[in-house]
C-alpha cells in the first residue's frame, strides 16, 4: 500500500529547551490502523498536534496525502480528522448542529444525508436534537468522532478515544473503528489501554522521551519479542530447586508449589522435553502443566524500561 502520511526527521524543542520530539520518521499506509503507545510525556500528543498543524515543528517535514502540512496547510488539513483527548464541545448546542457546523468549517457544502449517515454509524441519530450537556461522557466522545468525520477525512487521529468510558462502550468504539477502517479511513490512535492496541491495531509504534523506538506489525512484534512460559505445578511444594534442574531457566513460584520455565518460541528447540525428563529424575511429581504467552503489555513495558523511559503506567494504562 502507498503511504498516505510521511513524517521525516520531525523535531520539536520548546522555548525552555525541552525536546518533545527527537527526529521522528514514520510512514503510515493508507487504510491501516496504527496504535501509538508510550508513557506519560512520551511525545504522542505533540506528534499528533504537529502533524495536524496545531503545533509548529522545530524542524523536519510532514506530508499528508502528497501535501506539505506547512506550505500546503489547507489541503493537508482537509484530509485529516482529529478527535482530541479533551471533551471540548459547546454544552448548549444540539448534536446535529454541532456536527453540521464542523463540516462547514472545512468549506464543505451542507449535506444532510451525509450527516445523517455519520450520526447513524455512531448511534447518535436518536440523539440528534439533544443538547450536548444532556449526553453521557461516552456519547460526547461519539460526537467528537462525528465532528471529525463530518468533512469526510482520509485520515482520522484518535487521541485516547476511550478514556473514561466503560468496558462495554469501549468495545463498541472498537467496532466503530473497525468499520471506519473497512470504509477506507486510515486511523492513528494513542491509547491508555494496551488491550485496545492489541485488539484493533495493524501496527504498533512505541514512543518514549520523544524517540520512536519502533513501528512494527503487531503480530510480528509479538512473535519476535514475545516469550512463552511453561508453569509446572507440583503435587508437593519444595524449598529450593534440585541440582538436576540448575541448568534450566527456572523460577520457583507460588510458594515453592510450581516451577516457571521461560523459553524463546523462535529457538530451534524449546528444551521442554529435557526439562520434564529432569523434573522426573529429580523425583518431583507434576500436578499440572500450563503455558502462557507474553502480551503486548509485557513487550511494551520491557521496551520502555530498556530505553530509560521510566516506569510506564499500565493496567492497560500506558499513557
Amino acid at each position: 500500500m502507498a503511504a498516505i502520511l510521511s513524517i521525516r526527521d520531525l523535531r520539536k524543542t520548546y522555548d525552555g529547551g525541552f525536546q518533545a520530539l527527537k527526529g521522528v520518521s514514520l510512514d503510515i499506509e493508507e487504510g491501516e490502523i496504527l496504535a501509538l503507545l508510550g508513557p506519560n510525556g512520551a511525545g504522542k500528543t505533540t506528534l499528533i498536534s504537529t502533524i495536524c498543524g496545531i503545533t509548529t515543528a522545530t524542524s523536519g517535514s510532514v506530508c499528508v496525502g502528497g501535501f506539505d502540512n506547512v506550505s500546503q496547510f489547507r489541503q493537508a488539513r482537509a484530509l485529516i480528522g482529529l478527535v482530541p483527548q479533551e471533551i471540548t464541545l459547546e454544552p448548549f448546542a444540539k448534536v446535529h448542529d454541532t456536527v453540521m457546523f464542523s463540516r462547514g468549517l472545512f468549506g464543505k457544502p451542507a449535506d444532510p444525508p451525509r450527516i445523517e449517515a455519520v450520526l447513524r454509524k455512531l448511534s447518535l441519530w436518536e440523539k440528534r436534537d439533544a443538547k450536548i450537556m444532556e449526553l453521557s461522557g461516552g456519547m460526547k466522545r461519539r460526537v467528537l468522532i462525528a465532528k471529525a468525520l463530518a468533512h469526510d477525512p482520509q485520515i482520522l487521529f484518535l487521541d485516547e478515544p476511550t478514556a473514561g468510558v466503560d468496558v462495554e462502550l469501549r468495545k463498541d468504539m472498537w467496532e466503530i473503528v473497525g468499520e471506519l477502517k473497512a470504509s477506507g479511513v486510515t486511523i492513528i490512535l494513542t491509547t491508555h489501554y494496551i488491550e485496545e492496541a492489541e485488539a484493533i491495531a495493524d501496527r504498533v509504534g512505541v514512543i518514549t522521551g520523544g524517540d520512536l523506538l519502533l513501528v512494527e506489525e503487531k503480530e510480528r512484534l509479538m512473535a519476535r519479542m514475545g516469550q512463552k512460559q511453561l508453569e509446572v505445578q507440583l503435587t508437593e511444594p519444595i524449598d529450593a530447586l534440585p541440582e538436576q534442574l540448575a541448568g534450566h531457566n527456572l523460577q520457583l513460584v507460588n510458594g515453592g508449589g510450581a516451577l516457571l520455565y521461560t523459553y524463546d518460541t523462535r529457538a530451534e528447540r524449546t528444551g521442554i522435553t529435557t526439562l520434564l525428563n529432569d523434573v522426573a529424575e529429580a523425583g518431583l511429581v507434576l500436578a499440572d502443566v500450563q503455558t502462557r504467552e507474553s502480551s503486548l503489555e509485557d513487550i511494551f513495558v520491557g521496551l520502555v524500561a530498556r530505553n530509560g523511559g521510566g516506569e510506564a503506567a499500565v493496567s492497560g494504562d500506558a499513557a
